[in-house]
């Protein structure tokens, strides 16, 4: 494939070049201790139902990673209030995102004082002060680092979260910006035996990322961060919700079984956004990373966007190996195709993320030649 431009400047939201450039320069993932199969879970609840039974094992999902309620002595599982789930979500969550982000900044060759910039994503429980502040203080970050909280935004968060700390990474050159997803999905279970809550217990996992940008002099391998567009869909707004069950005592998740038809529907539209003005085809595009939100949304966007399963091979993987694992769930694939080892420098990327709202949110990337062999990269 010809490269057009190998090396273009990065874009505004409006398609006008930007006057610094941001780049990933390194990622990192954690999840906890204990993994489960699907067939070991619907044993661990003693799920008899065929039509729940078939949701877990019809998933695409061989295993995932969860912190799961305190065993009882005759083997069953405790059924947690909410206040010990927001205790999970706070204990989990800060455990994770600590792993992850010591990670990211080993990958980055950066230490905890380089950090400027801190914006914290999650989904899975409500904190004030949110983990941004707790994470600061659980590792000792500077005071006066900036810090931002995306909380209940979904899936989609993100790209959200990392168009914030790009811009702020723009405006700050050589100082070192970084977003971290925390999302204990099993802060969010409710087991009720209904088929609503059934899909989601079968679905998430637990999970952590960070990824570590940098603007300005640094010229380190890694990707550029060329441009984001964004999607909503304010007639699907409540096709994936956080409701209050009064019943259970509990927040409780919903999806709509509509989803996947709709984030299909507005895939081709959100990639032409995302490439207007930048003159890029689709056809230019080397890697998606695309969510890992479930089998037929994946589906959905392969055939809406003519893309083939070798494309998709990153979200597909991390979908079987670990569940969606919300926000975070792009980081673990892009990840994944830099341990590949098959990027190559002037290489396009896309980034996609789905989630409430319903929203679709998108971004261009561009790997740069740096000093370093900071990530496996092939010659071109």
């Amino acid at each position: 494939m010809t490269q057009p431009n190998p090396l273009p400047p990065a874009f505004s939201s409006a398609g006008e070049p930007a006057t610094e450039e941001a780049r990933i320069i390194g990622v990192g993932t954690a999840v906890p201790a204990f993994s489960y199969s699907q067939r070991e879970l619907l044993d661990i609840f003693g799920i008899t139902d065929p039509r729940v039974r078939s949701v877990f094992l019809n998933s695409a999902i061989e295993r995932r990673f969860l912190n799961l309620p305190p065993a009882l002595p005759d083997g069953t599982r405790r059924m947690e209030t909410q206040g010990e789930l927001l205790q999970k979500h706070r204990t989990h969550g800060i455990e994770m995102g600590a792993r992850s982000l010591q990670s990211c900044l080993k990958q980055a060759e950066a230490d905890i004082d380089d950090v400027g910039y801190l914006c914290c994503v999650s989904s899975t429980g409500f904190l004030t002060p949110g983990f941004s502040a707790l994470v600061i203080r659980e590792l000792g970050l500077r005071p006066e680092c900036a810090r931002l909280d995306v909380v209940g935004m979904g899936c989609n968060a993100g790209l959200n979260g990392l168009s914030a700390v790009s811009g702020w990474a723009r405006a700050h050159p050589g100082k070192l910006a970084v977003m971290l997803c925390i999302e204990a999905c099993s802060a969010a279970y409710v087991f009720d035996g209904t088929m609503r809550t059934s899909v989601v217990n079968s679905l998430f996992g637990d999970g952590s990322s960070a990824v570590a940008v940098m603007a300005g002099e640094d010229e380190r391998e890694g990707p550029a961060l060329l441009k984001f567009a964004s999607c909503i869909v304010p007639e699907a707004i409540d096709a994936m919700r956080y409701d209050w069950d009064d019943h259970e005592g509990k927040f409780s998740f919903y999806l709509d079984q509509d989803v996947p038809y709709v984030v299909g529907a507005h895939a081709e539209t959100i990639i032409g956004d995302l490439l207007a003005g930048t003159g890029l085809r689709r056809d230019d595009i080397s890697h998606w990373i695309v969510h890992s939100g479930g089998k037929k949304v994946v589906d959905s966007v392969m055939v809406n966007l003519n893309l083939t399963r070798r494309d998709l091979r990153h979200t597909t993987n991390v979908l079987r190996d670990y569940g969606n694992l919300s926000s975070g769930s792009f980081l673990f694939s892009y990840s994944a195709l830099v341990d590949e080892g098959t990027v190559r420098p002037g290489d396009y990327g896309v980034l996609m993320t789905m989630g409430p709202g319903s929203t679709i949110e998108t971004a261009l990337i561009q790997w740069r030649p740096g000093d370093g062999p900071r990530f496996p990269v092939v010659p071109g």
